[in-house]
């Protein structure tokens, strides 16, 4: 049986996984992939703290949630919903033509800074 160490270590490794691919997407000007993955690896992260703790694993994508679940302090969780509103405009194609292409660019970087924090 495999233990929650090593659970949450693969939750861990797979968040390190999805900040590089941010990271090049971002380069790339891939900006809703940017944002999405950025977003992704919080998620995945906050996860891997629940299962260390010993909290359990939460099949949720609200990261303010997870964030609070995991005992993180409150700017913390107030900035993981600045994550969930990326995630939320990654995922609708419309979204760059309402918002413009340079807000995207933007916002792709605020959500990489804001999943490394």
């Amino acid at each position: 049986m495999i233990s929650e160490k090593e659970v949450s270590a693969k939750w861990l490794e797979r968040a390190e996984k999805d900040l590089a691919y941010a990271r090049h997407s971002l380069e790339f000007g891939s900006f809703d992939w940017a944002q999405f993955v950025s977003q992704q690896a919080a998620e995945k992260a906050l996860k891997a703290v629940c299962i260390a703790k010993g909290i359990g694993l939460f099949r949720v994508h609200d990261l303010q949630f997870l964030a609070r679940k995991a005992g993180a302090p409150k700017e913390v969780i107030q900035g993981r919903g600045i994550l969930n509103s990326f995630y939320t405009i990654s995922r609708y194609p419309d979204a760059e033509a309402e918002i413009g292409g340079a807000v995207m660019g933007q916002a792709a970087a605020d959500a990489l800074n804001a999943a490394e924090g």
